[in-house]
């Protein structure tokens, strides 16, 4: 039996390919709304960062998520998303250390 293929997604921060499990998906709505997706099917335009707190520092310093989002994102936005990102990290670290067990 074949091996079951493993989404791969790019983090636009660090540019490093990881499987989509392990990234944490920005999303931009079609109501011009940007927020976290745990669940990954939300609907809108999508990006993807690690669960480290320096790659979403990154993105915020490079401006990542304004080109990957194709859309201004305002600093108020970047501010609820960096204390909704701290929240999740513990969570996205966490089902990492499951995945590897």
């Amino acid at each position: 039996m074949k091996p079951k293929k493993v989404p791969l997604r790019k983090c636009v921060a660090c540019q490093e390919m990881m499987p989509k499990k392990q990234l944490i998906r920005i999303v931009k709505t079609p109501e011009d709304e940007v927020l976290i997706d745990l669940t990954g099917k939300k609907s809108g335009r999508g990006a993807y960062l690690c669960g480290k707190e320096s790659c979403f520092k990154l993105a915020l310093k490079n401006r990542a998520l304004d080109r990957a989002l194709k859309g201004k994102v305002s600093p108020e936005i970047y501010e609820q998303l960096a204390a909704d990102f701290i929240a999740v990290e513990d969570e996205v670290i966490a089902a990492q250390e499951r995945e590897h067990d």
